[in-house]
């Protein structure tokens, strides 16, 4: 079979060179597995031309952002990640003395590299916090996963029954994800639906309890001694397992704290970074919760509906989902440490 596609300028010197050492067009075509077709044309153009070379490239209409002018899109995008379409030809043909339309800069944006996407939603990290987060992954960056699967992970999400759809796009090349200019940073923030406490570890789940009210530290000292306790006792009989919470204020209280210090001799809290969500692998597990529930074919209409759905969705997630995570939690801090405490993709 001949090759496809065009010629390069060596390829067609071999044609002619083979043409004029007396093979035919089939003898040459063998020798170099070109087709007739192409030894037919090259050689012909060489002898009417006395040219090797393809002018293929010459063909079709001149591009009009040049080099120069890429560089120059490039640093609009660097200075807005979020302009549109619209608005990057119209700051781009300022000043310029041929204007270009959208669907140019949408080609040119492509050849570049550049695609729309959404940007990951990340944290807001504060300085003090980052070098929090950094002494906790450099303390645990030895911890094999046979360690992480003495944690038990916990925390508390809650599902809306609607959901607004503030979506915002960017551009960005592949490898620019995690760039600090193509993220949206989110803080912790109240809403409407159920609210919900689980926790897990490597070998299984644990409780789904449902909150009916806003968790203070009273509701969740009885959480801790209703649910975490029996768990970790079951889970970790050889008192080498650690309890994971984040900093709310309520896990912070002074009679959870003394409660967990009566019951140091059975389980360990684990001394965690704020603002550290991308750690926990629990965050994962909401996020399977929130698409199986967008997923649903009748959709709840209530509170009560959406909680039972919920609490149904939960209690059907594969072992192998949730061992993946813990699984993944060198990976985490790996990446903790290569962010210098900051964000990470996870």
């Amino acid at each position: 079979m001949g090759k496809k596609g065009d010629l390069s300028n060596f390829e067609r010197g071999m044609v002619v060179g083979a043409r004029r050492a007396g093979l035919s067009i089939s003898q040459s075509a063998q020798l170099l597995g070109f087709s007739r077709t192409s030894i037919s044309w090259v050689y012909k153009e060489w002898c009417a031309k006395g040219k090797t070379s393809s002018m293929r490239q010459s063909c079709g209409g001149k591009c009009l952002v040049d080099a120069r002018g890429q560089r120059r899109m490039g640093r609009l995008i660097q200075a807005d990640r979020r302009a549109t379409l619209t608005e990057i030809p119209t700051h781009y043909n300022r000043g310029m003395q041929q204007s270009i339309c959208e669907a140019t800069t949408r080609t040119t944006l492509r050849r570049m590299g550049y695609n729309s996407r959404r940007p990951h939603r990340v944290p807001l990290i504060s300085t003090t916090n980052r070098k929090k987060r950094l002494q906790f992954a450099r303390a645990h960056q030895n911890w094999t996963v046979e360690d992480w699967k003495n944690v038990a992970w916990s925390d508390e999400s809650r599902f809306l029954l609607r959901h607004s759809n503030g979506r915002v796009s960017i551009w960005r090349k592949q490898n620019e994800n995690m760039d600090p200019s193509c993220l949206v940073t989110t803080l912790q923030a109240g809403g409407g639906g159920v609210m919900v406490w689980g926790m897990f570890s490597w070998h299984t789940l644990g409780p789904l309890v449902p909150i009916g009210h806003r968790l203070n530290a009273t509701a969740y000292l009885s959480i801790v001694s209703d649910h975490v306790h029996p768990f970790m006792t079951t889970m970790y009989p050889s008192s080498d397992g650690y309890f994971q919470q984040d900093n709310a204020p309520c896990h912070k209280a002074r009679i959870i704290s003394n409660w967990f210090l009566e019951h140091d001799n059975e389980f360990t809290v684990l001394q965690w970074p704020p603002q550290s969500p991308d750690l926990n692998p629990i965050e994962h597990l909401w996020d399977v919760v929130e698409r199986e529930l967008r997923a649903l074919d009748v959709h709840p209409t209530n509170l009560h509906q959406l909680q039972d759905a919920i609490l149904s969705i939960w209690a059907n997630i594969s072992k192998e989902c949730f061992q993946h995570l813990v699984e993944s939690m060198p990976r985490r801090i790996k990446a903790v440490l290569k962010a210098k405490g900051g964000q990470t993709p996870y």
